[in-house]
Order: C-alpha cells, then sequence, then structure tokens
C-alpha cells in the first residue's frame, strides 16, 4: 500500500476540507506524470501496441490543462493498472513502469498518489538494472525525479517522501 492510513490534509484540496490549492494539485499530477514518462520506455519496449500507460500519463496532463475531467483521468488510471497487471510473460520493470503511469493519472482523483508514481518509476529502474547497479540507479533516478519538482511544491514532496519511505519500499531515502 502506498496511500497512508491516515490522509494527510497537504494532500486533500481546500474544497473537500484540506490544504491544497489547485495550482499545487496540478503541479503535483505534472510532476507525476514526468516521472511515469521517464520510464515508459521501458513498459513500450515490452508491450508495443499496448497504449494504456502512454494514454494514462496523457490523461494526467490532460486533466491539468481542463481538458478531461478527473473521472477520465481515473479511468485511463484503471486501464493502466490492468496493463500492468494482465499482461502474461511482462517484466517486473515493464509491470512497474505501467503501475507508475497509472498511478500518474489517479493524482487528479487523490493527489497523494503523486509519490506512487515517483516510487513505482523508481521501481522500474531498479528492477531494470543488474543487482550490482540497482542502488546506484535508484539514486539517480530519484535525483532526477527531485530536479523535475517545481520550487512551489519541492518542500510539500521531499517531506511527503520522508514520510512515507518505509510505505514506498525504502526508495526514497536510505
Amino acid at each position: 500500500m502506498i496511500l497512508p492510513t491516515i490522509r494527510d490534509k497537504r494532500f486533500i484540496t481546500l474544497c473537500r476540507g484540506g490544504v491544497l490549492t489547485d495550482d499545487d494539485h496540478r503541479l503535483l499530477a505534472l510532476w507525476a506524470a514526468d516521472c511515469a514518462e521517464h520510464v515508459l520506455h521501458i513498459f513500450e519496449d515490452s508491450c508495443p501496441n499496448d497504449d494504456r500507460p502512454r494514454r494514462a500519463i496523457e490523461a494526467t496532463r490532460a486533466w491539468v490543462n481542463g481538458e478531461i475531467k478527473m473521472s477520465a483521468s481515473k479511468e485511463l488510471a484503471g486501464a493502466a493498472q490492468n496493463a500492468a497487471r494482465g499482461i502474461k510473460g511482462v517484466s517486473e520493470a515493464a509491470r512497474m513502469a505501467a503501475l507508475s503511469a497509472g498511478q500518474a493519472a489517479v493524482v487528479a482523483h487523490v493527489a497523494a498518489h503523486e509519490l506512487g508514481a515517483a516510487a513505482y518509476a523508481i521501481r522500474t529502474v531498479m528492477e531494470s538494472a543488474a543487482k550490482f547497479e540497482r542502488e546506484a540507479t535508484r539514486i539517480k533516478e530519484r535525483d532526477w525525479q527531485l530536479s523535475r519538482l517545481h520550487k512551489q511544491i519541492r518542500e510539500l514532496v521531499i517531506d511527503d517522501m520522508r514520510l512515507r519511505n518505509d510505505i514506498c519500499w525504502n526508495v526514497f531515502i536510505t
């Protein structure tokens, strides 16, 4: 489970009783989409005819731009999750990449899924690396993700990484 049992009000929008602004919600979604897209090629190399994860990432950006409703992004998130779970013989790295895309698309519904997209992306590159390279690969991907954070949400996401590192397979901080 990637979400905490107690929801953090910083990831609940103002209209739902939290403190997250719409602008910050959109920035979290864009960052999650960047994280997922960075590793998407691993899924697409394994499953070139399956565009469900790519469509989920595109939906994230479309939601940010006001082109689709949250429910449409959430639906495409489910399709990406199904791509991860429904294809026989796909590598664990490819599966993780599809899960990352699904997490990115569902940020429109629950902002706290932003960290799921990032964690699955890190797991993707770790699974695709040789065992002796996994730690260096993890750090490199995490640092790339941090470099993509908008300054407006940087502190929030880094604190979230610290707080949820243990339920995100300890991919953020060691």
